[in-house]
């Protein structure tokens, strides 16, 4: 996987559009001259979350017996069950949060930027290859400046393409993400099947 790859996929499962009716209700009360400030505050304790995960991560899979492999299946499964969510919404939101707790880490911050799947994919990305680190922060880097933008404009972009049309981009995505998690999946298997003994 290289850093545009890396990108999308990080992309997909912040799901920025896919949390903007969350954004919009979270921050209906608060002053719109502040709404700029506690979205970027939001995402940069996600962005904290997130890297602390990256460079932690192998220690945390250290300390707990975890193998890349069952990692792989793992991350897959939990994208897998985000993307069916995502693909096919219920009353709830996808991340289970209505966003009447306030504004504070969450449930902007967490989880719905730096939730389950996206803690797990910073995981597998730095387990996999420990070595191109330092490309998995730009590409969270690069990530988190798409997810900015696009919660900067969460009351724009909702007047501009409607219920409808946000709804229908959380679908597409969804349904992208559920073919990267089948193929994490596929490869987790293989890994796994490669390594019983013949």
């Amino acid at each position: 996987m290289d850093i545009i790859s890396a990108t999308i996929l990080l992309i997909l499962v912040m799901d920025p559009f896919g949390n903007l009716p969350l954004v919009i209700s979270v921050l209906k009360n608060v002053d719109p001259r502040a709404r700029t400030r506690v979205v970027l505050r939001e995402c940069a304790i996600a962005y904290a979350v997130l890297l602390a995960f990256m460079f932690g991560g192998n220690r945390f899979m250290q300390l707990l017996r975890l193998s890349d492999t069952a990692l792989g299946i793992a991350g897959g499964l939990i994208l897998f069950l985000i993307a069916l969510r995502m693909a096919f919404p219920n009353a709830d939101s996808v991340h289970g949060e209505s966003g009447d707790e306030g504004t504070f880490i969450v449930p902007l911050a967490i989880p719905a930027i730096a939730g389950p799947s996206a803690l797990a994919t910073v995981l597998l990305l730095v387990s996999r290859e420990p070595q191109r680190v330092f490309e998995w922060v730009g590409a969270l880097s690069l990530a988190t400046l798409v997810s900015v933008a696009v919660m900067v404009s969460a009351q724009p972009i909702g007047r501009w393409i409607g219920k409808r049309g946000i709804t229908a981009m959380e679908r597409l995505m969804g349904l992208v993400l559920t073919a990267i998690a089948v193929e994490m999946m596929l490869a987790g298997i293989e890994r796994f099947v490669a390594q019983l003994p013949r």
